[in-house]
């Protein structure tokens, strides 16, 4: 009888401790919707754990648009006089790609340790096709929005100037909420210059022959610098739109459903043309457009040891920036120093106007005529197909006074065009001076001086320094409210520093930002807020005596957190929210 007592204790005891280590084990999992759809269905991703986690962190979703979440739900039960918790949070997705697409592992920190759920991978087929099915929010704004690449010249020359512009198209029957751009195109192969939109102005427009509104986004100049079929990478939008659905509201007007689109205008193609090389001449550097070329001395009579200017200067409209300035071939005779650059280059809406110039200081050292011999500036225009050679006039310096070369100056420098060995004759140097007016210099010694008495009453000097600063010490340690403030600002300043690090970037931000706030209620009021809905938020707040217009500040953040998820919010409403944040956590901690 004994031994099975001591039997049935041994299997009650272990059946508890089986049990109890089943409850205690954590568990963090990923669930699906479905591992196969089409490319027009929706996912939906639902990680759940049965302990209570901080610092959730979602994968990145690569291969997927968030249309929404996390969404995030709490259940507690008893069964059995046993507490099941569940905390989950779901998403939905929509694949923007056909193929094989992972999810990649979420994580969340449980008891101070990580946990990961498993990965999962998608199936994404053709989009599926249900004619009874009425079009969704997203199938309605796909069809009636569109962006668009036009290009100014799809085959241009080697360095010849191309408008590239992008339009967004939107049918009369939506309106636009907003964008953000996604990727940005790199133009490599090409030198570009962006033309900035400062107003996004629309107008009637058409596309495909149907009536549309229209509004320019982006343009840039290029110019190509290699030959051959050139890719432009596309430019891809996140765009909100508000479609019109079959509901009509209490006046009679359409009730609008929100949905969240990803345009590209799609990969274009450029075939760049290279310069003819018939007729190229010897003188040509690689200008392409349509120039005027002119040399000029800022003076041409003066007397030796006196400096001139002389400027080789090209002006136009064409690839100013891209290719090499003339040098010019002056005697060697004269002293010529490295020639300065200035550009005065505008770029607008059909490529660079303006002109360049590369400046050289003279010096003659010799009385005589000193010839600059003409030099030639080519360049090819796209307009007519032909190379055009420019010559510069011939100039003479003429040098009226100083001395005199015994060779024959004129002959000589008319023929030389490098740097020569002048020989100088006259009275050139100067012989050292054999006395000297040196004087002895007077000791001098620290005892007595200004500086002694500098130092000794410096100490004088700092004792009514000191106690201003002592009693400006005292008057900071006794401002309570302004220590405070200080003090509130320093807390606002720690739990946002991980929002401020990802400003510009949506999803990142507006995470770290609903983070912050958390943990700071968390820090300040020993609790789990995540446990909270806004309103018990709101109720809480309110029984520690926050002002309302505090507590409505907080709430609005919270919201904002939210639809941030699955609506385009700008840079500027970010800062905004970022700032706000900041002054809320300031203002609760002064008053809690």
């Amino acid at each position: 009888m004994k031994t099975k007592l001591y039997i049935l204790y041994i299997l009650t005891f272990f059946t508890l401790s089986s049990a109890v280590a089943q409850e205690d084990k954590v568990t963090f999992s990923v669930k699906l919707s479905k591992e196969k759809l089409g490319l027009n269905e929706r996912l939906k991703v639902e990680f759940t754990t049965n302990k209570q986690g901080d610092n959730f962190v979602a994968p990145n979703f690569n291969g997927f648009t968030v249309l929404m979440g996390p969404a995030t739900s709490i259940s507690r039960s008893w069964n059995n006089g046993k507490r099941k918790f569940s905390l989950s949070y779901s998403y939905i997705l929509q694949p923007t790609t056909k193929g094989s697409i992972t999810i990649d592992p979420a994580k969340i920190t449980i008891d101070d340790q990580e946990y990961k759920s498993d990965a999962k991978t998608i199936t994404v087929t053709d989009a599926v096709v249900n004619p009874n099915a009425p079009p969704s929010a997203n199938d309605i704004a796909q069809e009636n929005l569109h962006l668009v690449a036009e290009i100014s010249k799809p085959n241009p020359y080697l360095n010849e100037a191309i408008t590239v512009v992008y339009k967004m198209y939107v049918s009369p029957s939506i309106e636009v909420s907003g964008f953000q751009a996604v990727d940005n195109p790199k133009y490599n192969n090409f030198w570009s210059q962006d033309i900035p939109v400062k107003r996004y102005t629309t107008k009637d427009d058409t596309y495909k022959g149907e009536e549309y509104r229209s509004v320019i986004l982006k343009r840039v100049v290029l110019y190509p610098q290699k030959t051959g079929k050139l890719t432009l990478e596309p430019l891809s939008l996140d765009v909100g739109v508000q479609v019109p659905t079959q509901r009509r509201d209490f006046f009679g007007g359409p009730i609008y459903a929100q949905a969240n689109l990803r345009v590209s205008a799609g990969n274009r193609y450029i075939n760049v043309k290279p310069l003819p090389e018939e007729g190229k001449p010897a003188s040509f550097t690689g200008a392409v457009g349509d120039f005027n070329f002119l040399v000029t001395t800022s003076k041409t009579h003066l007397n030796a040891s006196e400096s001139l200017q002389a400027k080789v200067e090209i002006n136009g409209k064409g690839n100013l920036k891209l290719f090499d300035i003339p040098t010019l071939n002056l005697p060697g005779s004269l002293e010529v120093y490295d020639p300065e650059h200035d550009e005065k280059v505008t770029t607008s809406y059909t490529g660079m106007e303006g002109k360049i110039s590369d400046s050289y200081t003279i010096v003659p050292e010799y009385r005589g005529k000193y010839p600059i011999p003409s030099i030639a500036f080519s360049y090819f225009n796209p307009k007519t197909k032909k190379y055009h050679t420019l010559n510069s006039e011939e100039l003479v310096i003429n040098v009226v006074e100083g001395p005199t070369n015994t060779e024959d100056t004129a002959a000589k420098n008319a023929n030389a065009t490098t740097k020569q060995v002048v020989e100088t004759k006259g009275k050139q140097f100067n012989f050292i001076k054999t006395q000297t007016t040196l004087k002895p210099i007077s000791n001098t010694y620290f005892f007595k001086s200004t500086a002694y008495y500098l130092w000794l009453l410096l100490p004088i000097l700092l004792i009514p320094i000191a106690i201003l600063l002592g009693r400006k010490r005292e008057a900071m340690a006794s401002d309570v409210v302004g220590n405070k403030v200080r003090k509130a600002n320093k807390l606002a300043r720690k739990y946002l520093s991980a929002a401020k690090k990802t400003l510009g970037k949506k999803e990142a931000f507006y995470v770290a930002l609903e983070k912050a706030l958390h943990n700071y209620l968390k820090a300040k009021l020993k609790i789990e807020t995540s446990d909270f809905s806004k309103d018990k938020i709101t109720d809480l707040l309110n029984q520690k005596g926050i002002e309302q217009s505090t507590i409505d500040g907080f709430i609005s953040l919270l919201k904002n957190c939210e639809m941030a998820r699955y609506s385009p919010f700008s840079n500027v409403q970010m800062q905004q929210d970022y700032n706000k944040a900041s002054e809320v956590i300031s203002q609760m901690d002064k008053q809690l």
